[in-house]
């Protein structure tokens, strides 16, 4: 059964603008300004969904009235949730995390995450410190579901950026906060919604691939599910957008929708990087004309459990 829940209060005045407190493999930071230019017109009167939200660096550079944000990882979500709920109790915590900061510390701290039960508070402090201090900042599980990423070589690693967590935490009042996996944007999607897609990307080479974000990974099967799900929405009237690798096979799987080519940095091995292209996808600006939807804080949305 349903659970209805009112959607948050929230004031209407000018935020400070937040940005993502956690590293991402693949995260949109530094293509915002390829991105931003392709949201459909209209977009601030639309709900913002995010099924895989990671970093989150869309979400906080259009600091949307109101989102739905989602994502498969029960340990993000728990994070978000306590950095929005319970902001000073989380920084308290990385505090002392980062005043006691070493390698051996590292890895005891590791198996603490992986091993015993914690407090909202403490877990979200334990995944924002291991995110800021291990290699490259990725987030890698094992089968069993444990975080094995190694130590990485920082010198001075900023663990803990007090206003930063703070405005992060203003704009996440505004958003509704799901663990989920990608497919149960259908429950709750409506026309006139925006949703983005960033899912871990189809491999151009056997050494890329994202599929480790989960235990389970995310297979070519998903990426053909996602495909239908994107299908889906279209047909209800969503606005989407989604961001992929340039790989032929994405180019086939959204053959009748509209294709951007946008370039960034990304770390390929030892530090190097390289120029690579990624692939966005839409179904607006020249394919269909959605007529943006008003938004009203009044409504109710429903919670399937």
């Amino acid at each position: 059964m349903g659970l209805q829940l009112a959607l948050p209060l929230v004031d209407q005045a000018p935020r400070p603008a937040a940005a993502p407190f956690v590293k991402w493999a693949g995260g949109k930071s530094r293509l915002l300004s390829q991105l931003l230019p392709l949201l459909p017109e209209g977009v601030a009167n639309r709900r913002y969904l995010e099924p895989f939200v990671g970093g989150g660096a869309l979400f906080f550079a259009q600091q949307p009235a109101f989102a739905v944000l989602s994502d498969a990882n029960a340990h993000l979500c728990t994070t978000y949730g306590a950095v929005r709920d319970d902001v000073e109790g989380v920084i308290e915590r990385l505090r002392e995390l980062a005043a006691n900061h070493s390698t051996e510390r590292y890895y005891a701290l590791r198996t603490r995450y992986n091993r015993d039960a914690l407090g909202l508070r403490d877990r979200a402090a334990l995944f924002i410190y291991l995110n800021k201090t291990c290699f490259n900042g990725l987030h890698r599980v094992n089968k069993r579901g444990e975080f094995n990423v190694p130590a990485g070589r920082y010198e001075r690693p900023r663990i803990l950026d007090e206003q930063g967590l703070r405005e992060a935490s203003r704009q996440l009042r505004r958003a509704e906060l799901r663990c989920a996996g990608f497919e149960a944007v259908l429950e709750h999607a409506q026309c006139g919604d925006f949703i983005y897609f960033d899912p871990p990307f189809v491999p151009v080479s056997r050494t890329s691939s994202f599929t480790g974000y989960a235990a389970e990974g995310f297979s070519q099967h998903d990426q053909l599910r996602l495909r239908d799900v994107f299908g889906e929405l279209d047909r209800r009237g969503c606005a989407l957008l989604l961001s992929n690798s340039d790989a032929l096979e994405v180019r086939e799987l959204y053959q009748g929708y509209v294709i951007d080519e946008v370039s960034t940095q990304r770390s390929i091995s030892c530090g190097t990087r390289r120029t690579v292209k990624e692939l966005v996808l839409r179904n607006y600006g020249g394919r269909v004309g959605i007529e943006p939807t008003a938004f009203s804080g009044g409504e109710q949305l429903e919670v399937f459990a």
